[in-house]
C-alpha cells in the first residue's frame, strides 16, 4: 500500500511541476502571501491573499464548485478545504474589486457548505471527505478535519455578514461545536495531558499535530470569537494559542520547520519548502491578530533558515529521504 501511494504521489509531482498537467497539488501549492488588507478588529478580507486560488481553472461541477483531480484511483473529488479556500479567495477579490462575479462565486461555495454539513457517527456536524487518503495510516472515507471545519466557519461567517441569511450563521454555529468536542467523541480538538488544546488536521491515534492545519483552524475560531463574542470560543482560542506558544520550539529543528509533531523514530517529517513558507506567513498573521511577539520571532527565524542555501539544501535532502522511507 505505502509503495503504491508513494508512486502515485511522485507521479502527481512530475505531472504537475514537470509536465504542467493539473492535479490536486496545483491548487494547493500557490505562493503563500499575507493579505495586508485584512483586519484584526472586525471580519474583513481573509488573512491570506489566495490570488492563485481565485484563478483556479477547474474542473468544476455544474454549480461552479471546484473539483480536485487526485488522479490514481481517487480521481475527481470535492474537497471541503479547497471549496472554502476558493470561496475565501473570491471573497477577497469581491471586497478588493467590488467584483459581482466573485461575490456570486463566493456565495455559491458558502451555499455548498450549508448543504453538505452532515452529522458524523457521533452526531457531530462536520464536512466529510468522501475519498480514502493515506497519511500515516489509511484515512477511510468519510473522514473529517479541523482544517475544513475552521476554514468553513471563516467562509460562512463572511457570507452571513454579506447577506444577513441565517442559514450561513446557523451552519457556522454547528461547525463550531465540533471544536468543543474531543476527537475521541467525534470532534476535532485533542485534549493533551497538560491541558493542551490541539486542532487536528488528520484525526488519527496517536495524534500528530500538523502545524499548518492547526493554525488555519485556529483562524476559524478567531473569526467566530470576533463575530459572536462567545465565551466558549474565547476560552478555546486562549487555550489553543497557549498550546501553540508552548510547543512552537518543538517544530524548530535549528535549520528548518517541521510539518508535524509526530513521534516517529528516525527521520522527522520536515516541512516542504512550500509548507515552510506557509508556516512563516501563518505566524506573521497570528502575530498581527494577537500582538504576541513570539510568533513574529519564529517567523523571522524560519525566514532566515529559508535564505540560507546550506540549511535549505539539508532540509530538502532530508525531506526527500523521509518521503522515500516513510510516506
Amino acid at each position: 500500500m505505502k509503495f503504491t501511494q508513494r508512486w502515485y504521489y511522485y507521479k502527481r509531482l512530475f505531472q504537475t511541476y514537470i509536465f504542467k498537467k493539473g492535479s490536486n497539488l496545483s491548487f494547493w501549492h500557490e505562493t503563500p502571501i499575507l493579505n495586508e488588507n485584512s483586519f484584526t478588529d472586525h471580519l474583513g478580507q481573509y488573512y491570506m491573499v489566495f490570488d492563485d486560488k481565485a484563478n483556479y481553472s477547474g474542473p468544476f461541477d455544474s454549480k461552479g464548485i471546484p473539483l480536485l483531480d487526485y488522479q490514481s484511483n481517487i480521481m475527481l473529488q470535492y474537497n471541503p478545504v479547497a471549496i472554502s479556500q476558493y470561496g475565501l479567495a473570491h471573497y477577497n477579490r469581491y471586497k478588493e474589486q467590488s467584483n459581482d462575479k466573485s461575490k456570486t462565486i463566493f456565495l455559491n461555495q458558502a451555499t455548498w457548505l450549508t448543504e453538505n454539513l452532515q452529522k458524523n457517527v457521533f452526531g457531530v456536524h462536520v464536512w466529510n471527505h468522501w475519498f480514502n487518503w493515506e497519511y500515516k495510516e489509511l484515512l477511510k472515507a468519510p473522514w473529517y478535519s479541523a482544517l475544513s471545519q475552521g476554514q468553513g466557519i471563516s467562509l460562512l461567517l463572511r457570507a452571513w455578514i454579506e447577506t444577513g441569511s441565517d442559514i450561513f450563521k446557523e451552519s457556522a454555529d454547528k461547525a463550531f461545536e465540533s471544536f468543543l468536542i474531543p476527537t475521541s467523541k467525534g470532534g476535532v480538538t485533542y485534549h493533551g495531558k497538560h491541558d493542551e488544546f490541539w486542532f487536528e488536521e488528520y484525526i488519527i491515534d496517536p495524534p500528530t499535530h500538523i502545524l499548518n492545519g492547526f493554525i488555519w483552524a485556529l483562524w476559524g475560531i478567531y473569526d467566530y470569537k470576533l463575530i459572536t463574542e462567545d465565551s466558549k470560543s474565547d476560552l478555546l482560542l486562549s487555550k489553543a494559542l497557549t498550546t501553540l506558544k508552548k510547543y512552537l520550539k518543538y517544530y524548530d529543528t535549528g535549520y528548518w520547520s517541521l510539518y508535524d509533531f509526530s513521534k516517529t523514530s528516525g527521520l522527522k517529517m520536515l516541512a516542504s519548502p512550500f509548507y515552510h513558507q506557509l508556516h512563516i506567513v501563518q505566524l506573521r498573521v497570528i502575530e498581527r491578530l494577537t500582538d504576541e511577539v513570539i510568533f513574529g520571532e519564529y517567523a523571522r527565524k524560519w525566514e532566515q533558515y529559508s535564505r540560507n542555501p546550506l540549511k535549505k539544501l539539508l532540509a530538502l535532502t532530508l525531506k526527500i529521504l523521509f518521503k522515500a522511507f516513510y510516506y
